[in-house]
């Protein structure tokens, strides 16, 4: 039966119920006390986008009309960045969506530090058509083996997939191929799940497969719950057969999910040799799937995911305590009066004790950096200062209009409502041209050791308030720094050219696979230097809507020299490497049997 909206009361008490609803691991006994002084950064990021070339700004999606009300709400995705060398010249390249019918991609390939638009040359500008849907991100990855990266762009429509014709060109292969399927996508991976040598394809679904944004057969497309939806797209595997197609092996392997995903990312989370996926779902919590064997997944239950429901936007792996496994950080919603969920980092102890560890912390001031960073999307782990620890960099802000008009109201009074009211979109209040947790500053969260971390994205140069989607870490110079790639919704693609005060060492690894899978999807690398160890994995997509540079940049701080690399490659064989020269990028093959 049909419920009315609660009044304004019962609304407060919803709101002041999923304000008390979130918590946090206590996180004492696995921490040691940051740094008392606080130095300075070390290092500064300039934004240099136009000078180098770079002009692209993201539009976003038009809508069935009957979404009007919200259509500042439901449109609000679709800015993404990937890093790719496409034409295998040493370089990285950039690839941008646009999510409007007509608007074009971009393709900006670097010639040197300088950068050229060559997408409609290329055959990868015009993808945003009515009737075949809207780019919301795309990954990379040498699908048929040939020793050049193809690209799967996921849509909000038919998926796409594009093979690069190793001449600057790409065909679309999507149909003969068989990943050209109908969904409302905001997440992909590419990952060699059963280590067969070919690379295969997780698309994750956010709105329902069934739904036409364009052409609704009704308005109840909005999720079930603020907490554990599960009406949102079924998630979807698609096995490389290693001749040109793809199956759907889904329902084989029991790995999808209905949870609203908004990224994933892939790594071998519990050190059995197996590539594992971690999801990040809007309106309910993360989701670990464990690869057993390479014939199946097992979604893991009890390992601490499950604390709070969250809505999770953005999700990157990274040895962040240098530990010699993945840590995890997830972005979430914190908007202070309203709805404070914070931000998720997470220890990982699953060899030890089955568990991965939140040391998000409010109470502390030492972890309000990373718990609160506004509304926030896309998130990326990389070594900016090269000191030998992990930083993040996390973009912010949702929907940026008037300044003076704020929406967070009618979302409260859509949310204290049952679950039949918010469902249906015509029943949202209106947003006009309200904004929603809008001109929000990113964040730069500097690495202090022990799980701690301190926002210094004002004294490194970071201020933009755009509207951040999607972040790529990339050395786009080949200088040995990492620089930041930044998409806005609605705005412009942001490149931030990292400048170090002082110079420290470094290495950078390219991983090339001899024995199936080129582009070495999955291997990981261990890398140990002054007492220290530090795991990095070669992935396809990561974060939200985004893929970081392909070859694998450390920091080594103060060292002198790389005491040991040990290599994963994909196939599980181990290779073990000493005496890497110092401040250079090192082109690794794999070994032949």
């Amino acid at each position: 039966m049909a419920r009315t909206p609660l009044s304004s009361t019962l609304v407060s008490i919803a709101f002041a119920a999923m304000l008390a609803s979130v918590w946090w691991l206590d996180h004492r006994a696995h921490s040691v006390a940051p740094p008392t002084s606080q130095p300075a950064p070390g290092f500064r990021l300039l934004e240099r986008a136009a000078e180098r070339g770079i002009r692209f700004t993201h539009r976003e999606t038009t809508l069935d009309p009957k979404l009007a009300n919200i259509a500042p709400h439901v449109s609000a995705m679709g800015a993404a960045v990937s890093v790719v060398d496409f034409d295998n010249d040493g370089w990285s390249d950039l690839y941008a969506t646009s999510s409007r019918f007509g608007s074009a991609n971009a393709l900006f390939k670097n010639e040197r530090g300088q950068f050229r638009d060559v997408a409609p040359q290329a055959g990868l500008a015009e993808l945003n058509r009515a009737g075949e849907g809207v780019s919301m991100g795309s990954i990379w990855a040498d699908f048929d083996n040939d020793g050049f990266e193809d690209v799967f762009v996921y849509k909000w429509g038919w998926q796409q997939l594009l093979r690069n014709r190793r001449d600057g060109t790409f065909e679309d292969v999507s149909a003969v191929s068989g990943v050209r399927r109908w969904m409302n996508s905001n997440g992909a991976c590419w990952l060699d799940y059963d280590r067969d040598g070919f690379v295969d394809l997780y698309v994750a679904g956010y709105f329902s497969e069934r739904v036409d944004m364009w052409n609704l057969a009704s308005t109840r497309i909005m999720q079930e719950s603020f907490e554990f939806a599960s009406n949102g797209g079924h998630n979807v595997l698609l096995r490389n057969r290693g001749d040109g197609t793809f199956e759907d092996v889904t329902a084989a392997t029991g790995c999808d999910s209905p949870r609203w995903t908004l990224a994933v990312a892939a790594a071998d989370m519990d050190g059995d040799g197996f590539v594992d996926l971690y999801l990040a779902n809007d309106y309910g919590p993360e989701e670990l799937f464990r690869n057993v064997g390479g014939e199946r997944f097992e979604l893991l239950r009890g390992v601490g995911l499950e604390e709070s429901s969250k809505s999770g936007m953005s999700v990157t792996l990274g040895d962040f305590d240098n530990s010699g496994r993945f840590g995890v950080y997830v972005t979430n919603i914190s908007k202070e009066r309203f709805l404070f969920q914070g931000n998720n980092l997470r220890r990982n102890r699953l060899a030890e004790s089955g568990k991965l560890f939140n040391i998000a912390d409010t109470s502390s001031t030492s972890s309000r950096a990373i718990v609160d960073c506004g509304w926030a999307w896309g998130a990326q782990f990389g070594d900016l200062d090269n000191d030998g620890r992990l930083d993040l960099f996390v973009a912010n802000g949702f929907v940026s209009a008037s300044r003076e008009r704020d929406y967070w109201y009618g979302m409260s009074k859509v949310a204290g409502g049952a679950g039949n009211l918010f469902e249906d979109a015509t029943l949202w209040e209106p947003m006009g041209d309200a904004s929603l947790s809008g001109y929000e500053v990113s964040r730069v969260l500097l690495n202090q050791g022990g799980g701690h971390f301190r926002d210094v994205a004002g004294q490194v140069g970071v201020d933009d308030e755009f509207d951040g989607r999607a972040v790529a870490f990339a050395d786009l110079g080949n200088r040995g720094v990492l620089d930041v790639i930044v998409a806005n919704q609605k705005g412009p693609l942001l490149v931030y050219e990292n400048q170090l005060a002082a110079p420290r060492h470094w290495v950078q690894l390219k991983l090339v696979g001899r024995r199936g899978n080129p582009s070495a999807i999955g291997a990981e690398v261990t890398l140990e230097f002054a007492g220290a160890r530090q795991v990095q994995s070669v992935q396809a997509g990561s974060g939200f809507c985004a893929q970081n540079e392909r070859r694998l940049h450390f920091g080594l701080g103060d060292a002198e020299r790389v005491d040991r690399v040990t290599i994963r490659w994909p196939n599980g064989a181990l290779q073990v490497l000493g005496g890497l020269e110092l401040d250079r990028m090192h082109t690794l093959e794999e070994p032949q049997p």
